[in-house]
Formats: C-alpha cells, sequence, structure tokens
C-alpha cells in the first residue's frame, strides 16, 4: 500500500487539501456505523493572531468511500497553526469541505471541552463468568492489532453490548488472535463486528473501538446492527 507520509521519515512538503490520503474502505457488513476521530492538539489562529488550542471531534460515517489515513490528517491539521480564522465555525467550514471531498461522503465535526463518561461493563479479562448478561456492555483491556503500512502496534479497549448471551471464553480467544493482525484501526472493529454477527445471528450487536491516541489524535470505530448507537464518544480517563 502506498501513502504519501504513513511510514516515511521524508514527505513532500505539500499545502491544503492535497496533503490528505484516500484509502479505500473494505467494508464486511451491512453494518450502521461512524468513525470517531478526535485531534487533541488543534491549534489555529484568531483574528487578533492569537493562537487558538481545541479539541476537535471528526465523526465519519462508515458509509464513506474512502478513509483517511491517519498520518496525513496529522500533517494537515498541524498545518493550521499558522491560519487566521475571524470565527471558529470558518474553521469548521474549511475542514469539513476537504474532508467531505476526501472521503466522499457527509462528515461532520465540532468542537469539544469533555467528553461523555464511559459506561459501566462487564471486565472480560478478569471475569470469570462463562457467559455474558444481555444488554450488558462487555469491554476488553490490552487489545493489540498491527498497523499494515507500518508493522507497529495498535492498542485499544474493545466494548461490546448485544442482547446475546456470548461465550466469554469463545470472545476473549478472539479478541487475543488481533495481537499479530495487520489491520487499519477501523477495519478491526468491522471484522470483530462480522464475527460476533456469524455466531450470533439474528440479535442486536454493538462494537466500539476506543484506541489509544497517537501523535494527539484517536481513531474510535463504532459497528452497530441498528441505527441508533449505545456507545457514544467517550473516554476512558476524560482527557
Amino acid at each position: 500500500m502506498k501513502t504519501k507520509h504513513l511510514g516515511k521519515t521524508k514527505t513532500k512538503q505539500e499545502t491544503g487539501f492535497r496533503i490528505l490520503d484516500p484509502i479505500e474502505r473494505i467494508k464486511a457488513s451491512k453494518s450502521f456505523g461512524v468513525d470517531f476521530w478526535n485531534a487533541y492538539e488543534f491549534n489555529y489562529l484568531d483574528s487578533n493572531k492569537h493562537p487558538v488550542l481545541k479539541v476537535l471531534e471528526i465523526k465519519i460515517p462508515s458509509s464513506s468511500k474512502y478513509i483517511v489515513e491517519s498520518k496525513s490528517l496529522k500533517v494537515y491539521l498541524n498545518s493550521f497553526y499558522k491560519k487566521t480564522f475571524v470565527h471558529e465555525k470558518d474553521v469548521l467550514i474549511k475542514i469539513e469541505k476537504d474532508l467531505n471531498r476526501l472521503t466522499k461522503s457527509s462528515i461532520s465535526l465540532r468542537f469539544i471541552k469533555k467528553f461523555p463518561t464511559e459506561p459501566n461493563s462487564l471486565k472480560l479479562n478478569t471475569s470469570l463468568r462463562q457467559f455474558s448478561k444481555p444488554n450488558h456492555p462487555i469491554s476488553f483491556d490490552g487489545f493489540r492489532s498491527i498497523c499494515p503500512v507500518t508493522s507497529q502496534p495498535d492498542f485499544a479497549i474493545i466494548y461490546i453490548y448485544t442482547n446475546a448471551k456470548i461465550d466469554l471464553k469463545w470472545l476473549k480467544l478472539f479478541l487475543r488472535s488481533f495481537k499479530e493482525k495487520g489491520e487499519f484501526h477501523e477495519q478491526c472493529i468491522e471484522d470483530i463486528f462480522v464475527a460476533i454477527e456469524k455466531k450470533y445471528p439474528d440479535f442486536s450487536i454493538e462494537v466500539c473501538g476506543r484506541f489509544l491516541r497517537r501523535g494527539g489524535i484517536d481513531i474510535n470505530p463504532i459497528r452497530s446492527s441498528k441505527k441508533t448507537f449505545y456507545f457514544k464518544n467517550f473516554r476512558v480517563f476524560n482527557q
């Protein structure tokens, strides 16, 4: 897979929209979903040339034709530190226009001050239960996968909400099987959703991945059998 920035120490000095690098989305199910991107170090200049530091939430629908390669988005957002905007809504309009063009979809974004609280859940890592309780979240800490471009590990907490009684031994072994698997965050969550749906057909299922941030940005996909999502864009440590 050829990329403009990921896995490279030197990149071309491109500007604006040309910085962004699209990756065609691979979708293995008919699930509904979104990918929440949180940029914790977004910086621009106000009308007085004063620096403004914000936390930016980007919401990309899982139906988009393309996803954005993560390092290219980091480089793109970092380029705003010397750009001046009279109103903060003008910043959002500019980014929205570029990301809509790249993903071939309708994204949404906003500045946020505080994240929702992590939901209470059954801790899969330490639970001695054989089956989960229906309609009660399950969480798996220490999920590990591999970036398919750089071969570097990615880490996350995986959350699952379903009205099925899940075999927890099977689920734990399945989630551990990703530790050497080379997939982007979005595809990992897609694969988990597909596997649970296959094992427990005709049940309501939702899978959420809260990945650790890199370079000031984290990526948090949700895949669900319903249009309305149980999980929000929460953070475990609310920071």
